[in-house]
């Protein structure tokens, strides 16, 4: 007799509700409201030199090296396939997602001096940053045991992604909007990558690597 598993559902309203709000933002950036708080963040923390510091962690090479380095960890401590292809599904989809979405929104990045030519809206760094630390705290979730220990790491993930996205408020290479999309957008597609993990599909065969 198979036993009714209880599904947490708050994971994944929360994510419907943020990519609604996403999407309010791509719709609205452009009014005097959103314009005025995108003006007030950046003279807030524009020039932090500490916030700064943190976008080298958000760097697209950097992200698919330490994606790299989770696969061998998954590879030799769990031997998991499936988990494998989460990862590629969360980090490298996340990556192709808001590639794409720069391309159809093409929001002009802010106006300095030496400015970046690509497109701002949602930032990258924020998008990519909070994925890849979240995975990494997912997965290694499931090898630690210790409740304390998988808080620490939640809460060190989620820090840092925060603190990535504000690094580019910080250098103004991005609007503070872009920044709070890429996050909502980062989310979501985490839940919908975590939501293919966790369904059972009968095609799929044995999640374990062979030795």
């Amino acid at each position: 007799m198979q036993r009714n598993k209880k599904i947490n559902k708050m994971p994944y309203v929360l994510a419907v509700c943020s990519f609604v709000v996403f999407c309010i933002l791509w719709a609205t950036y452009k009014t005097s409201f959103i314009q005025a708080f995108d003006s007030k963040a950046s003279d807030l923390l524009f020039g932090n030199k500490f916030i700064t510091m943190f976008h080298y962690l958000g760097e697209t090479k950097f992200i698919f090296a330490v994606t790299i380095v989770l696969w061998i960890f998954i590879l030799i401590r769990k031997k998991d396939l499936k988990l494998m292809v989460f990862v590629i599904f969360s980090v490298g989809g996340g990556y192709a997602l808001y590639q794409l979405l720069k391309r159809v929104i093409e929001r002009p990045r802010p106006d300095i001096v030496d400015q970046l030519s690509t497109y701002s809206f949602p930032s990258g760094h924020a998008v990519h940053g909070l994925l890849y630390l979240i995975t990494i705290a997912y997965v290694l979730n499931r090898v630690i045991t210790s409740k304390s220990a998988s808080f620490i790491i939640w809460i060190i993930a989620i820090l840092l992604a925060i603190l990535i996205g504000l690094s580019r408020i910080a250098e103004a290479r991005h609007f503070a909007s872009d920044v709070i999309a890429g996050w909502l957008l980062g989310y979501s597609w985490f839940i919908l990558s975590l939501w293919w993990l966790k369904s059972e599909n009968p095609y799929w065969g044995s999640n374990k690597i062979e030795n």
